[in-house]
């Protein structure tokens, strides 16, 4: 579908995953054994434009809770999002969408989500690949997930979005997430009757021949 229609058609809690073909995104597939290296969260309440809440190294967008520019976690108007991330950075982009609908309690879980994480530093390369081994090593009994956080990256807050929203069980870290996570080929256990949809393929259409 087009960006036009997917825009359309997103609600709170659908991810957004993108695919990319620069040394760090293949670095991050290579590392995570996953197909895709970015993801991001929709947000899209009341009469305000669709949202992406995520993290990212750029700053080129408006962070829309903050008001300011700056890296690490933000939320973007999200057109604008995926056409940076299409056209700047050469990712292919596709929707998966929850059900049954986010519920208003939901909403409003991952708007204090926002709140809490918005502003947040990404970590650096060599960082995230720390953050991510560790998240493979077994946890302590009795010991709950972490939920503030002095960095992130983009599957870290989807996840512990997901989490205070009621989709995801508690007790794991949010490190022992990563983008593959949330692609079908793997299997992410949501609470409840909830689910997510497979993969639809959004056209971005692009101004320029991606770096």
């Amino acid at each position: 579908m087009t960006l036009d229609e997917a825009v359309e058609l997103t609600r709170t809690g659908d991810l957004w995953v993108f695919r990319g073909r620069s040394v760090p995104d293949r670095a991050i597939q290579t590392m995570t054994n996953s197909p895709v290296n970015h993801v991001g969260m929709a947000i899209v309440v009341e009469d305000l434009p669709p949202m992406m809440w995520h993290a990212e190294l750029g700053k080129s967008l408006l962070d829309l809770w903050a008001g300011t520019h700056h890296r690490g976690v933000q939320l973007h108007d999200l057109r604008a999002a995926v056409t940076v991330w299409a056209d700047r950075y050469g990712q292919r982009a596709w929707l998966r969408q929850l059900e049954p609908q986010a519920t208003a309690e939901m909403e409003d879980a991952a708007l204090r989500t926002v709140a809490r994480l918005d502003g947040t530093p990404f970590p650096s390369t060599a960082r995230l690949a720390a953050r991510w081994a560790r998240g493979r090593i077994p946890r302590l009994r009795g010991r709950v997930a972490e939920h503030t956080l002095e960095r992130a990256y983009c599957a870290e807050v989807v996840a512990v979005t997901y989490e205070e929203m009621g989709l995801l069980a508690p007790g794991r870290r949010p490190n022992w997430y990563d983008p593959g996570r949330f692609w079908s080929g793997d299997a992410l256990d949501l609470l409840g009757e909830h689910k997510l949809g497979n993969e639809i393929t959004v056209g971005v259409e692009r101004s320029r021949p991606p770096r």
